[in-house]
């Protein structure tokens, strides 16, 4: 199997670098079969010429701004057979390659595979919270796919596709802006095979957003947009806050 990194990155010039540098070391590290794809999306920062300053890395003009569109941009351009998508201000940990090959291998249904995020800039006592933020979406998602069978959990920023199931769905919904993109891939990929969350999978990443918004103020919108987009296959949030460094 290959994999394609896709990083759509809209004004990253602060964090992108920090990001390509993980996922090569990572990707050396691994041996694996790996490419990354980089989507700059309508940037207006100095974001293009530093992804150009890695060999390594594809770089994808994608003018239309937006997360879904940056997403399927990048996977149209990839090669590979399971698609990584990650977000620019991530930073991919030790052995998360390796992790997702393993699943993948070991699960022959398995269509996506998603895990939770570690914000790396903040207190323990508030990625605890998070933490425990994660259990009651995972509980209410295991009881609607037991009761009604329409719910499957995925991250944004940290999940991995099975590109022909991906391809079988017609890609990203580039109708939706921000908000429940995740969750509208997974409410879809899930009749093509398995769809697992797993702690194991953690992914480290910047609280920007969260200390721009505030954790309840955020944990609500999640939450909300997550039941909206499974009951009415669209988000209730339509508007979304470009968070940046001034």
């Amino acid at each position: 199997m290959k994999l394609s990194f896709v990083i759509p990155a809209h004004n990253e010039e602060n964090y992108i670098a920090k990001c390509l540098e993980s996922v090569i070391r990572e990707a050396e590290k691994s041996r694996r079969d790996v490419e990354i794809i980089v989507v700059n999306n309508a940037s207006t920062d100095k974001t293009r010429e530093i992804v150009l300053s890695f060999p390594e890395v594809k770089l994808v003009d994608e003018p239309r701004k937006g997360l879904p569109q940056a997403r399927q941009a990048g996977f149209a351009a990839s090669s590979g057979d399971l698609i990584a998508n990650v977000d620019a201000d991530s930073v991919v940990p030790p052995f998360w390659i390796e992790k997702v090959f393993d699943h993948f291998s070991r699960h022959e249904k398995l269509v996506a595979l998603s895990g939770p995020y570690v914000y790396y800039d903040y207190s323990k006592t508030k990625n605890y919270l998070v933490k425990a933020f994660y259990y009651p979406g995972y509980l209410l998602n295991r009881t609607n796919h037991v009761f009604f069978g329409k719910a499957a959990m995925l991250q944004g920023g940290n999940f991995i596709l099975k590109r022909a199931a991906l391809e079988n769905i017609g890609g990203f919904n580039t109708d939706i802006k921000f908000y429940g993109e995740d969750t509208d891939i997974a409410r879809r990929i899930k009749n093509q095979g398995q769809v697992i969350f797993t702690y194991d999978l953690p992914m480290h990443t910047s609280a920007r957003r969260l200390k721009k918004e505030g954790l309840v103020k955020m944990g609500a919108k999640y939450a909300g947009n997550f039941v909206w987009t499974i009951i009415f296959k669209k988000p209730i949030t339509k508007k979304y806050l470009d968070v940046r460094e001034e």
